[in-house]
């Protein structure tokens, strides 16, 4: 027995010994693998000698000879410090994530290849003028050196997934442009939620839901009849959370302190680890420009140069449609069209699957778009093999200047040349705002929005009869463009943005005008703004959501136990403070109220409706109290009872996780940013290296947005969405402009750049943007001098 325990125990040590020994080995790899910043680096396809000089947070100034070697330095720099989030994507956007994680992610990969993006982005690739793509082959080249650098020791991610990425091409970076887009166009899933919702309610109800928008015609809804719409809900990506967007604003000189414009950006994207952007500025002949790059795009999208200034917001236009295409009776290979029956095109695509057999699967296509009712297992069955639905999207194209206009924004030097520059953007359409160094602001919204034939896009439409084909596209002249208002502001916070009178339709699906209305409230009749008043609003928390439903709440009252929350609630502020317990409580019972109101109606759509649906509750609660009364019971519940009601379920629930002492409650507990690794998110163990939590404020109609969603089980109100980027530019002192990012620069988590950034951006903070004059360097920059491996035909 002593033996037995005696050989246990040795094997036991050598057991623990070895693990060290591995865990030792995993550590020096990672840190093996970050990446080379000071000194010098000899590396393939540059044209001349390129200094990078990063500064104390890892912020990179780039001096080049030409655009071509910016670019290529711009790549370098992603590649070294975001190269599996690069891959990542990539393999998303082109339907390979499987190869790497296997059968778990075939849903993902079924639809990115139903789509084609990739496609349709090496196909527009041979459209482009050959200076845009000897510019994107730079790029690419970039990125390819930077893998040569790590050699086989590249960082954790590819080590812990045993995957090495192919290398990179100029395509690429148009793939990356669709998959932004296909971020930022959401219309098919509202479309396709609306059509569920159609079936099961009344065209009153539906009115309600969507004010000012028709319940849709018994014609199309009888078409919908059989077709596979809650399953292909269930495998399509999910929505983003209600408060995704931006909030851009721009003062002319009559508003602001020093007579000089001033401009500020927040895009609000998903939160994620690493972050999305990436901070540079990027110098050579003809270039001189800084700003939030896109690891996997060759130029700042976001940012400034030395006479312009510009941000982004995105439009929500409605640039997607569900077709039902009705198939020939004669022939299930064929469907009709107002010219008679055509085949339907197909392709087959082979999707690799790690330790499991390849997948093959089979696309087809109609003259609208891929019949995405394909990726429903067994759909012809369920559709009766009679009807399928297709997909027409804009970015379902093979030809696409987007990326050019990318590389003209930065050398834009005033109006015209910006106009110009954005009239070559073809992908979602965006709200760009503008501002210069003579004074000038304005504001423009380019992108392909299709113009219809017939219907608005709410509901899926026949495509056999032609009367909804799509006639093209609005033409860039007619696109919406401002240019010094009246008023010397010009905002946009996702909102509407034309009158009724325009002749096209843009969307019906405006976001609510929250923050909108914030942002001009807090803006006023002010006449002398400056970069500290403009950043005063970007941080802003003070919730219009809350300080329109309180009151509400306020007027039901509530019963005893709950009095001195109310009372707590009436002196709030509405500011949604991470440190307080009021935001908390009011969220809390917002989210049972809705629960309350509607999810009788919905059912089992309920929660791919659900939202904060501020102009919906509030028409409820104001005027349409029937929405109160819960069908599944044979009582009338009144709007007030279902406010107290929801209340006490709220504190109930509240209780039970935090405690019974309800004043040391905090927002922030609850409501953390959630920077999520893509994919070790996943892995219990893995998160707690790669992802990134801390507690913030806000909510989805802040200012300072912090939409919370589906996040881990223990976190109720995770924020999931929001700024990852801030900036505000002053055309009268470069000094005076200021940027921030989420995380930090880096994308490896054992750099200290990987979230060095994060306390400054949770606590409203900002870095100064310094736009650096040529061989400028501070003392405690890192530099890099790449080195081409060949120059005029000889070693270097």
């Amino acid at each position: 027995m002593r033996t037995a325990w005696r050989w246990a125990r040795i094997g036991g040590l050598t057991l623990l010994g070895l693990t060290a020994i591995v865990a030792a080995v995993l550590g020096w790899l990672a840190w093996a693998s970050l990446p080379q910043v000071s000194g010098e680096a000899v590396v393939a396809g540059l044209g001349q000698p390129t200094a990078l000089a990063r500064d104390e947070h890892g912020i990179p100034h780039v001096e080049a000879s030409s655009m071509a070697d910016a670019a290529f330095a711009l790549g370098f720099l992603h590649g070294q410090d975001r190269l599996w989030q690069m891959e990542f994507d990539r393999l998303v956007g082109q339907g390979r994530l499987a190869e790497v994680l296997g059968e778990a992610a075939l849903p993902i990969d079924r639809f990115l290849r139903t789509l084609g993006l990739a496609r349709h982005a090496q196909a527009a690739l041979a459209t482009l003028p050959t200076p845009t793509r000897a510019l994107l082959e730079a790029y690419a080249a970039g990125v390819n050196a930077a893998i040569d650098r790590f050699g086989t020791v590249l960082p954790p991610e590819f080590l812990i997934l045993r995957h090495r990425p192919e290398p990179w091409r100029a395509g690429d970076v148009l793939l990356f442009q669709k998959l932004m887009a296909l971020d930022l166009s959401g219309n098919w899933r509202t479309e396709l939620l609306r059509a569920r919702l159609a079936q099961r309610l009344t065209p009153a109800q539906m009115a309600d839901l969507w004010p000012g928008q028709p319940a849709g015609s018994p014609v199309t809804l009888a078409g919908l009849a059989g077709l596979p719409l809650d399953q292909l809900a269930e495998v399509l990506p999910e929505a983003p959370p209600p408060g995704i967007g931006s909030n851009v604003w721009v003062a002319d000189g009559s508003r602001t302190r020093d007579g000089s414009p001033l401009l500020a950006n927040d895009p609000h994207l998903q939160l994620q680890a690493p972050g999305r952007w990436y901070l540079a500025q990027l110098r050579a002949p003809g270039l001189d420009v800084i700003g939030a790059t896109l690891p996997g795009m060759p130029f700042v999208v976001l940012g400034r140069n030395e006479h312009i200034a510009w941000g982004f917001t995105n439009t929500g236009s409605d640039t997607q449609d569900l077709f039902i295409e009705r198939l020939d009776p004669a022939d299930p290979g064929r469907y009709l069209t107002p010219e008679g029956s055509v085949p339907f095109r197909t392709r087959t695509e082979t999707i690799g699957v790690r330790d499991a057999a390849p997948v093959t699967m089979t696309v087809r296509e109609t003259r609208h778009g891929p019949v995405v009712s394909d990726l429903v297992p067994g759909a012809a069955e369920l559709a009766g093999s009679a009807r399928v639905l297709a997909l027409a999207w804009t970015q379902l194209s093979d030809s696409d200047t987007t990326v050019e206009a990318g590389f003209a924004i930065g050398r834009a030097r005033d109006w015209p040349g910006f106009v110009a520059a954005v009239e070559l953007y073809q992908g979602a359409q965006q709200n760009m705002a503008f501002a210069d160094d003579t004074g000038t602001i304005g504001m423009i919204s380019p992108g392909a929005v299709p113009i219809r034939r017939g219907g608005d896009g709410s509901l899926p439409v026949p495509g056999w009869t032609g009367e909804y084909d799509w006639l093209g596209t609005i033409p860039a002249e007619a696109l919406p463009r401002e240019l010094q208002p009246s008023s010397g502001l010009l905002v946009n916070a996702n909102n509407r943005l034309v009158p009724a009178s325009y002749p096209y339709l843009l969307t019906n699906d405006w976001e609510p005008s929250l923050r909108a209305q914030r942002i001009q409230g807090l803006l006023g009749t002010a006449r002398n703004l400056d970069a500290e008043a403009f950043a005063a609003i970007q941080l802003d928390a003070t919730s219009p959501l809350a300080t329109q439903f309180v009151p509400f709440l306020l007027a039901a009252g509530a019963d005893g136990p709950h009095r001195d929350m109310l009372a707590a609630l009436a002196a709030w502020d509405g500011r949604m403070r991470a440190d307080r317990p009021e935001p908390l409580l009011f969220t809390a019972w917002y989210k049972e109220l809705a629960a309350a109101v509607y999810a009788d109606e919905l059912g089992p759509l309920f929660p791919s409706f659900r939202g904060l649906r501020p102009d919906f509750m509030r028409e409820v609660l104001e005027q349409r109290p029937v929405w109160c009364d819960d069908v599944r019971t044979p009582t009338v519940e009144t709007c007030p009872e279902q406010i107290r009601k929801a209340f006490a379920q709220a504190v109930s629930d509240l209780t039970a996780v935090y405690g019974p002492d309800w004043r040391r409650w905090r927002w922030g507990e609850a409501h953390p940013a959630v920077m999520a690794h893509r994919p070790f998110e996943q892995s219990e163990w893995l998160r707690r290296w790669f992802s990134v939590l801390f507690p913030i404020g806000g909510d989805g109609s802040t200012v300072d947005v912090a939409a919370y969603g589906p996040t881990r089980d223990e976190i109720p109100f995770g924020a999931i969405h929001g700024p990852g980027y801030r900036a505000i530019y002053d055309l009268g002192a470069g000094d005076r402009s200021r940027w921030i990012i989420a995380l930090g620069q880096s994308g490896h988590p054992l750099s200290r750049h990987y979230a060095d950034l994060s306390e400054l951006w949770r606590d409203g903070r900002y870095l100064p943007m310094q736009m650096r004059a040529e061989g400028e360097r501070e003392t405690t920059d890192r530099v890099l001098l790449l080195r081409p491996a060949t120059m005029h035909g000889g070693s270097q």
